[in-house]
């Protein structure tokens, strides 16, 4: 059992909290976006994985599955529709304006997946 130890405030005794310390990871736009969401709409999920020290963690996962889920949308949305690389040397324009199309398609996929649940 851990010894916790407190401190006086006034008239209360405080417990001298600290959280435990998580390992640095890069964490991206993705992870940022769902850090901020759990942070807002799924408090006690936000706070349990806080104090595990497992937030970075989860945060970190989180953005290398959306990452990854944006290549393989964005391979099949590409070959359903007919967008090759062929088409790209055709015609630029019209391979970027539906590149972009697929690409807002898959994240907008990704952000109800795996973002915000």
């Amino acid at each position: 059992m851990e010894n916790i130890t407190y401190t006086r405030q006034g008239d209360y005794l405080i417990p001298d909290l600290t959280l435990p310390t998580e390992p640095e990871l890069p964490l991206g736009r993705y992870a940022l976006m769902h850090r901020d969401y759990l942070e807002q709409h799924k408090r006690v999920t936000y706070l349990n994985l806080l104090t595990q020290g497992r937030l970075n963690e989860h945060l970190y996962q989180t953005e290398q599955a959306a990452l990854q889920r944006l290549e393989l949308l964005t391979k099949q949305l590409s070959a359903e529709q007919g967008v090759t690389e062929e088409l790209k040397e055709k015609a630029p324009m019209q391979w970027v304006g539906m590149m972009n199309n697929i690409r807002s398609q898959a994240e907008e996929l990704i952000l109800n997946e795996l973002i915000y649940r």
